[in-house]
């Protein structure tokens, strides 16, 4: 009784087609796109053009176990911040990351000490906290592998991305 019941219902709302279908559109011509004028490097604003423009100190490099800004970071943290003073609407990650010596945990709280740090620094030289986010990715994404001092002082950075 139940099923008969079901059954019946279910055939209620089933849907019935049209008996006559809607008149087929014509086709039409899609006007024939613009072409763009060529550009030449990046737009102004974007993480390509912030990378060509700061050619290599868009990275801060730290020492084994440390997050203090020294002279040559601070040298490249200044271009950034003029950078991000100059394109106002520009916002920006700092990543931090750390070689592949210690455990899980301690890199990424390393990671962040000095994605910290670098925010820290870009916002006493006058960029808004609200505009810089960080993270950390501890030992998890190393630029240079290997297990030797050369690739371990490649891993040890914090990287400033910018995100639109």
């Amino acid at each position: 009784m139940m099923t008969v019941a079901s059954v019946m219902a279910l055939a209620a709302c089933a849907k019935k087609p049209p008996e006559t279908l809607p008149p087929v559109a014509p086709p039409t011509s899609a006007p024939a796109p613009t072409p763009t004028p060529p550009t030449q490097g990046a737009q102004p604003g974007t993480q390509a053009h912030f990378k060509q423009q700061l050619s290599g100190r868009d990275v801060i490099y730290f020492d084994t176990d440390r997050y203090n800004i020294d002279a040559q970071d601070q040298v490249a943290l200044q271009a950034q911040a003029q950078y991000l003073s100059q394109y106002s609407n520009a916002r920006a990650t700092i990543e931090g990351h750390s070689d592949e010596r210690g455990t899980r945990d301690y890199n990424l709280a390393l990671g962040e000490r000095r994605a910290n740090a670098a925010k820290n620094y870009l916002v006493s030289l006058g960029i808004p906290a609200t505009r810089l986010n960080t993270v950390s990715y501890g030992k998890e994404r190393p630029a240079a592998v290997g297990a030797n001092e050369q690739a371990w002082s490649q891993n040890r950075r914090a990287v400033t991305v910018l995100i639109n």
